[in-house]
């Protein structure tokens, strides 16, 4: 058994695909195929079901898939302590962020530190706050950055930043009130992110504070990104809660403007695993993120 079957292994099992699975990889379909099947011929057993083109865990697979994990973990591990030896001259980082962050707050800080430490090989994973308290706890990144709460007990959980949610809509979309209240938050159209983002979860906390429970709210539109959500305020749908690092140079050209309803700032958070190595490069970056000149950014942005 070899970490590079482990490796496609794991591939095939989370996507129920060859084909896909080997794409991922960077390698042809026959090898990552051949490499199941070196697995299930030298242990004699089942790990995949074939199910038309699909193709499904067995018991075994299942069973086998967390002890996998837990292997191509620990070689990760000592691949990063070696690293560490060498000084940030070599390595890989895992990062995972929800979107605010992912694509707004930690691009300068990746840059930073890709010019400080140019050896080192930086991946960024970009999925909502749900999806990267997972992959913190499943090993999948070395650091979790989001913007939601996330309780979970394998995790340390930092406030690293703050963050300015801001009620935006097009300029002549319809005419709002002077002082938003209960009555207009609940009728209006709202184009909110999907269950799971953090910036959904904070906007129905704060609205319930006016008095809005998320059942009442009239969503017409749920979109899996900032950016389609701003597109689809800019384009007249109705109104949105977003952070003003992604609404501000819309609000600065004219095309949404800012209501004016007061929502409580949010915090950015950094998660890390309570019990798996952290490496060198780990550490450094965390060191810089917490330190960094752009904390606090939501309120130095114009709008």
């Amino acid at each position: 058994m070899t970490l590079e079957q482990l490796r496609i292994f794991i591939a095939v099992a989370e996507r129920e695909h060859m084909t896909q699975a080997a794409e991922a990889l960077n390698l042809t379909q026959s090898a990552a195929s051949a490499a199941i099947a070196a697995l299930e011929s030298r242990h004699c057993v089942k790990l995949f079901d074939r199910v038309g083109r699909r193709i499904l865990l067995t018991a075994a697979g299942k069973a086998f898939l967390g002890e996998a994990r837990a292997v191509l973990s620990r070689a990760v591990a000592a691949e990063q302590a070696l690293a560490d030896l060498a000084g940030l001259k070599t390595g890989t980082l895992l990062i995972g962020a929800s979107q605010t962050i992912g694509n707004y707050w930690l691009p300068p800080q990746l840059a930073r530190f890709a010019q400080l430490y140019p050896g080192v090989s930086l991946k960024l994973i970009i999925g909502n706050t749900l999806q990267v308290a997972a992959l913190a706890v499943e090993g999948g990144v070395d650091l979790g950055f989001v913007e939601g709460d996330v309780v979970e007990p394998s995790l340390t959980i930092e406030p690293i930043a703050d963050d300015e949610l801001v009620v935006v809509m097009a300029p002549n979309a319809f005419a709002p009130p002077q002082r938003p209240g209960k009555l207009w938050l609940t009728h209006t159209p709202w184009v909110a992110r999907e269950k799971g983002s953090g910036t959904r979860t904070v906007t129905e906390a704060a609205l319930q504070a006016f008095g809005v429970e998320t059942s009442e709210r009239n969503i017409v539109l749920e979109l899996p990104s900032n950016e389609a959500v701003r597109a689809a305020v800019e384009a007249g749908a109705g109104v949105a809660a977003i952070s003003r690092l992604v609404v501000s140079a819309s609000i600065k050209a004219g095309s949404l403007k800012a209501l004016p309803l007061a929502l409580p700032r949010r915090q950015f958070f950094l998660l890390r695993h309570k019990e798996r190595y952290q490496s060198l490069a780990a550490r450094t970056f965390a060191g810089m993120a917490e330190n960094h000149e752009l904390r606090d950014v939501g309120k130095a942005l114009p709008g």
